[in-house]
């Protein structure tokens, strides 16, 4: 508990007090956010975010690492290979959202990566996250991921290798690079608003660290001397502790972050930061084995990009009808007329609901098996 707690108030810590600090060597860089020109003229209020710090991501990615390492010294729980995965994502995603940032930033342009240089960026990270996560067993023979598709475990009737060996990394890779872009997209469409993304996020990533507790606390480390129902209801994740240390890292630089990031922003987080985000979540869910749950728990960020896709599948069926003002949902919501701090706020409280309700059906899941 030590070391999750000091891991979430260090980064806290870091975010809250240096952001200023690294705000000035944003500015002095130039890092300043490019506004695309349709949003200019769709969204006057926007035109006023134009020149404000970006890259902010790079912050709280800093932070985390910190918060993560030093309470994992001072509770003197070394670092697993789980918690270095989800680094891994964090980082690895940060990284293309970052060169995405830099060049709009460096071009002054609203595009920088094209869509399938993000994606093939994207799958750079995400398969060598999967091979790694796929090996390595502890003296449990547990592996940080498994070859099945959970919910709130591994469901066994949901196994990639009982199609062969090569069929089944091939299937399990490109289920975990499937929910590795995913979300890492999904949090990027998401962040069109003030703070939206890091509150958000705070929630999302807040219920996993429970969830990463919980299995800590319902480990199956006791083999044979545990009880019939007690294997029926136990967690095989690995390393569930410093899954839990990770997250509640991640969630402490968020909110610190967040205070620099609430509207007005003062500090953008840019791709880097929205991309990391996703990365996060998207290792939680894999690591966790509640990759299906993750689409309740994480609900908040399928709307926008959920509102996208019936857009444009509305425009081709009605041959130019538009089902909303302009997508993503949020921007619809400004153009009839929404301040930007109510559509913030509420997406949080939705954020907050689905978080919440995510954490109850796994907690119920448990109960029926108890």
């Amino acid at each position: 508990m030590r070391s999750l707690l000091t891991a979430a108030a260090i980064s806290l810590a870091f975010t809250l007090f240096l952001t200023p600090v690294f705000l000035r060597l944003f500015r002095k860089w130039g890092w300043g956010q490019v506004i695309r020109t349709p949003e200019d003229i769709r969204n006057p209020n926007h035109q006023t975010k134009r020149g404000t710090p970006t890259m902010g991501g790079t912050i709280f990615i800093v932070g985390t690492i910190v918060g993560y390492l030093v309470g994992c010294y001072v509770g003197n729980n070394p670092p697993t290979v789980s918690g270095l995965l989800v680094i891994w994502m964090m980082v690895g995603l940060g990284a293309v959202g970052f060169i995405d940032d830099y060049m709009k930033v460096r071009q002054q342009k609203f595009m920088g990566l094209s869509g399938w240089r993000k994606v093939a960026g994207q799958v750079a990270v995400t398969v060598p996250f999967g091979i790694v996560a796929l090996s390595f067993p502890n003296q449990f023979d547990q592996t940080p991921a498994s070859p099945y598709i959970s919910v709130f475990r591994d469901v066994p009737a949901l196994g990639f290798m009982t199609l062969g060996l090569i069929a089944g990394w091939i299937l399990y890779l490109a289920w975990i690079t499937f929910i590795g872009v995913a979300f890492s997209n999904s949090t990027n469409v998401t962040d069109g608003l003030d703070g939206m993304a890091a509150g958000a996020a705070i929630f999302v990533v807040g219920a996993y660290s429970l969830i990463a507790f919980w299995q800590f606390n319902q480990a199956c480390w006791g083999g044979d001397a545990l009880s019939a129902a007690a294997k029926a209801a136990c967690y095989p994740t690995r390393d569930p502790f410093d899954l839990a240390i990770i997250s509640a890292s991640f969630v402490g630089a968020l909110v610190g972050f967040l205070w620099w990031n609430a509207p007005k922003a003062k500090v953008f987080m840019g791709d880097v930061g929205s991309m990391a985000i996703g990365g996060v979540i998207a290792a939680m869910a894999i690591l966790t084995r509640t990759e299906l749950l993750a689409v309740l728990v994480a609900g908040v960020f399928i709307i926008g990009p959920g509102s996208v896709i019936l857009q444009r599948l509305y425009f081709k069926i009605t041959r130019g009808k538009r089902l909303f003002l302009m997508s993503p949902f949020h921007h619809h919501l400004e153009l009839r007329g929404w301040s930007e701090v109510t559509i913030v706020v509420r997406m949080w409280i939705i954020a907050g609901l689905l978080a919440v309700s995510g954490v109850g059906f796994f907690y119920v899941e448990w109960l029926s098996r108890t």
